[in-house]
């Protein structure tokens, strides 16, 4: 064994190599410490290795064995050299037994054995749905439940909660009284109600979406309806009315006023790049810039009346509550400044709302607008009548439009005639200034009424086909002087013009209102004592209390 594990070495140009005579090739060989540091020269035995026997040593033994027998057998050769050989012949052997014993476990494809299928009937059914979750929307009585034992006992009836807090909306189109009937207000109580805001209110005046915080109070006896305990609301933006039950049992009305302040808002800030962005950017409400624009559009043209160095400078109505709401209203001034000078002073006056320039000279309205939005047909001139079959004059415009479609002033005037006009059909026949007059024919429905005022683009009728007409269309015809010419052919603008006194009263109002500080309103009201809310945790009470004089002790 020894021979086997050990063989002499002897040295050769390429080093130290196996004895040519061996053909077995190196192996390892486990050496003792002694054995690697070697014997002294005096030594004769200097060259034998002494063998243990140890159980270690006999595993290392067989371990080499078996690791040269595995080696001399090829068991996966290269199938693609020396085929046809019987180390090619061998790897095939291998292959094929390999792909045998992955077939072998190839599962089948034979029905597997089920369970019978359960036999589901109601108590199943219920059991399955005991262990649900249903949503409470949809009624929510799933779950395990426990039977009632001898010691409960059913009541009459299921208790109810003393009051119930609810939140009414009042619609459009809807009235006071019903919108209390439907929130589970009794009749009475409603009839009550009603009565009492109408006497510190118009019901009128009260706005679409008007919230109310009803309490309602327990049922005297099953089947009756809640009383009502409470009602609370913003009838007005200056006016909270609420309505409490006395001790006595009856309805009273408490009138809870809302300190407001009316000072304008007065926004001013550089144009820039963008005048609506520079605008909002200054804190100034959409619909504020949106009337800025329209109204500074109307009377100059943008691309020469603002450069990005402009200052803008808006007032519009404002007002602040003392609970902290606030509520913007109309652009009452608009401005434009270049180098510290105005360049347009705009500000509305009289009940219709027009803006006019500092100089009295009301806004300029350009042009004329176009009845309808359809295209125009027939044109002005002679034609051949669809209906009466000959050729006659057509002293007007004909204008595609569905039936129905609002007919606009094309500027403003007053209303002449309004009515039945023979083969016009319904029609309106407006005056303008310089001897003008326009009329609107073939309507189905009128909007106004003779020795009425127009403005320009309002709804004067709607279009239809009554007269001689084939179809729903609009026929626009124009005068002056009485004789009919071509409504393409004018174009003209309407400016008004203050004078005297009510020059003088709009010259000063423009004057205090230039006085209004920018900004000012938008700072929160100082809240009186009285309008305090009265703190409801026990800390802010604390905090709320005067502080007790400190008493000084001198040494």
């Amino acid at each position: 064994m020894e021979a086997a594990l050990y063989q002499a070495r002897v040295e050769t140009t390429a080093g130290f190599s196996p004895d040519a005579e061996e053909s077995g090739g190196w192996r390892a060989a486990v050496l003792s410490h002694a054995q690697v540091i070697g014997e002294p020269q005096n030594r004769p035995h200097s060259h034998i290795l002494q063998r243990a026997f140890s159980l270690r040593d006999r595993f290392d033994s067989w371990r080499f064995a078996a690791g040269e027998r595995l080696e001399k057998i090829d068991l996966a050769p290269d199938l693609a050299e020396q085929i046809g050989s019987a180390r090619w012949l061998r790897g095939a052997a291998t292959l094929i037994g390999l792909a045998g014993i992955a077939l072998s476990f190839w599962p089948s494809f034979s029905p597997l054995e089920a369970a019978p299928p359960v036999r589901i009937d109601d108590h199943v059914r219920e059991e399955f749905r005991s262990q649900a979750i249903m949503p409470l929307a949809l009624g929510g009585d799933s779950g395990s439940r426990m039977g009632a034992t001898a010691l409960v006992r059913e009541l009459p009836s299921a208790p109810e909660r003393p009051q119930i807090q609810l939140v009414a909306t009042l619609a459009q189109g809807d009235s006071f009284a019903r919108m209390l009937q439907r929130a589970g207000v009794g009749s009475d109580d409603a009839a009550r109600v009603n009565s009492l805001v109408s006497g510190a209110i118009a019901l009128s005046e009260l706005q679409p979406g008007t919230q109310l915080d009803i309490t309602l109070g327990r049922r005297p006896e099953a089947g009756a309806s809640r009383p009502l305990d409470a009602i609370e609301f913003r009838a007005r933006f200056d006016l909270a009315l609420a309505i409490e039950r006395s001790p006595g049992g009856g309805l009273a009305l408490v009138r809870k006023p809302i300190r407001v302040d009316d000072t304008p808002l007065r926004i001013r800030g550089t144009v820039g790049s963008s005048l609506y962005r520079s605008a909002r950017a200054a804190g100034a409400p959409a619909s504020a810039v949106q009337q800025f624009l329209k109204t500074v559009g109307d009377n100059a043209d943008f691309d020469s009346a603002l450069r990005a160095s402009d200052t803008f400078d808006m007032i519009v109505s404002y007002r602040r509550a003392a609970t902290g709401e606030r509520q913007v209203g109309q652009l009452m001034f608009a401005g434009i400044e270049r180098g510290g000078k105005p360049t347009a002073q705009l500000m509305r006056w009289g009940k219709d709302g027009r803006f006019f320039e500092a100089s009295g000279v009301g806004e300029e309205r350009s042009g004329l607008v176009r009845p309808v939005p359809g295209a125009v047909g027939s044109q002005f001139g002679m034609r051949r009548h669809p209906i009466l079959g000959y050729r006659r004059m057509h002293s007007g415009l004909d204008y595609h439009a569905s039936y129905g479609t609002p007919i606009h002033a094309v500027t403003d005037g007053r209303v002449l005639s309004a009515g039945r006009a023979g083969g016009c059909g319904i029609a309106v026949r407006l005056a303008h200034g310089g001897d003008l007059q326009t009329r609107y024919c073939h309507m189905s429905r009128l909007a106004v009424s003779p020795g009425q005022g127009v403005r320009r683009g309002q709804v004067i009728g709607y279009v239809g086909s009554t007269g001689l007409s084939t179809g729903a269309h609009l026929h626009y015809e124009m005068y002056r002087g009485g004789r009919p010419i071509n409504p393409a052919s004018v174009s003209y603008v309407t400016r008004a013009q203050l004078s005297g006194e009510e020059l003088r009263r709009f010259r000063a109002a423009l004057e205090r209102m230039k006085t209004i500080a920018a900004g000012s309103a938008l700072e929160d009201l100082d809240k009186r004592p009285e309008e305090r809310a009265a703190p409801q945790r026990e800390i802010d009470k604390l905090a709320m209390r005067p502080a007790s004089p400190s008493i000084a002790i001198g040494g």
